[in-house]
């Protein structure tokens, strides 16, 4: 990866100055700029080996009842708040039953005989909040047919929106998907898995068309958001190609880590320690100490927010640099200016026209060469100036939201650590107090 060079610069070949010839039009700052929203999607099995029901997990996502048959109970979650909507896809001529909830996952739970079985897949999708409920069903059913029904796969879609008395996110808009192993037709779900589903090369594809979708469906709307699925250094090495310094200088941070709920629920009923755990499975020696102690460094919340203070920091330096750059640049534009006002009236009333050929032309030799130099090299200083302004806006504002999510994180903490700790009394279980996360 191309590696953006930080330096004092003594000329304006130091800081990248450009010919005359291509000076812009307009300038960059008068651009509509393009903001990023956020991008999440993620795939998982659902595994047997791992305790999990297919079933009790389309009941909790659709906020359902449906009878579990394998371990004959009812799993409801009718009370459930935040699931906007609800449905089944399935491809054209699938059998009938295939569109209800309990005999779908019922009947994968009975085709599936080993005790480590991979049960379904599961889709998280982070969804556009500054879209109606409407168009985000919309677009989940659009990319839902297109990339999964029309494979043969059956589609569970579950739209969830955020619960703020519980503590929300208000933009925390998301659907999740089961989809089945199987390809499913007018017989059923087929005996035999389909394994070209499990390949990286699909889950790169699908990852690029849920963002080409959602910034189509943002472009619709007339948004300037846009998401991109690339990692943090692809997209600041793409940028680096095509010469646009200002994205890639605020791409170049660390990336902050998920969250799950399992990390939050352990952060709230006590503060995580790292312990000594015995691992392997050698019957004669006996299992091995595992020393977390000795390697682990703190819980995700921590370790988010020691990136986001890493990053503050840095972006903190470029922006002193950048304005010491700032400060030489229009200090060497006042001593240009100083020097053009050191020529006749005549030729001062046309060097702001942008006609330096024609006060050349009424200079002596020498001086006109003096005078078209100095012009030449004042105009590629005002686009410097304007790069520089550009660049010290927008690490200003990274550094600022940087920190503004380390604060968030840091306010979270302090709330655990001051009521979530101290338990309250009741019967059976000490309780204790939620944090909302």
């Amino acid at each position: 990866m191309q590696q953006v060079e930080w330096r004092t610069y003594t000329s304006l070949r130091d800081i990248g100055a450009r010919p005359a010839q291509g000076w812009p039009k307009e300038s960059l700052r008068d651009k509509k700029a393009e903001h990023v929203a956020s991008y999440h999607f993620s795939v998982q099995p659902v595994k047997r080996s791992e305790g999990r029901s297919v079933v009790a997990m389309a009941a909790y996502r659709a906020g359902a009842k449906l009878k579990d048959e394998r371990r004959g109970i009812d799993v409801d979650f009718q009370r459930r708040r935040g699931v906007v909507h609800s449905e089944i896809l399935a491809p054209e001529g699938a059998a009938e039953w295939l569109l209800d909830r309990e005999s779908l996952w019922n009947g994968v739970e009975r085709m599936e005989a080993r005790r480590d079985a991979q049960l379904a897949r599961e889709i998280n999708m982070a969804l556009p909040h500054e879209l109606s409920a409407e168009e985000q069903l919309a677009l989940v059913r659009s990319f839902v047919q297109e990339q999964f029904v029309t494979l043969g796969m059956v589609a569970d879609i579950a739209i969830h929106a955020p619960v703020v008395e519980k503590g929300d996110d208000p933009r925390n808009f998301h659907a999740h998907v089961l989809l089945t192993m199987r390809q499913a037709g007018g017989g059923g779900l087929r005996r035999v898995k389909t394994r070209e589903w499990n390949s990286e090369n699909m889950l790169a594809r699908w990852r690029a068309a849920w963002a080409a979708l959602q910034n189509e469906a943002l472009q619709r709307q007339g948004l300037s958001q846009r998401v991109d699925h690339r990692s943090l250094a692809v997209q600041r090495s793409k940028a680096m190609e095509r010469g646009d310094r200002v994205a890639a200088a605020t791409l170049d941070r660390a990336p902050e880590i998920h969250v799950g709920p399992k990390a939050r629920k352990a952060s709230r009923q006590r503060t995580p320690k790292s312990k000594v755990k015995l691992v392997g499975r050698n019957l004669k020696k006996g299992k091995r100490p595992l020393r977390y102690f000795e390697f682990d460094q703190g819980s995700r919340r921590d370790w988010n927010m020691r990136t986001l203070r890493k990053n503050a920091k840095g972006f903190a330096k470029l922006v002193a640099r950048t304005e010491v750059r700032r400060t030489r640049a229009r200090q060497r534009l006042e001593r240009y200016d100083r020097l053009l006002r050191a020529y006749p009236s005549s030729a001062s009333k046309l060097q702001w026209k942008r006609s330096s050929p024609l006060v050349a032309d009424r200079l002596p030799g020498r001086r006109a060469a003096k005078f078209a130099h100095i012009w030449r090299r004042r105009r590629q200083l005002l686009w410097i100036i304007d790069q520089l302004d550009r660049l010290f806006l927008a690490l200003l504002g990274i550094r600022e939201s940087q920190l503004t999510r380390h604060t968030a994180w840091a306010n979270r903490l302090a709330w655990r650590r001051a009521h979530h700790l101290a338990p309250l009394p009741g019967p059976g279980r000490v309780r204790s107090r939620w944090l909302p996360s």
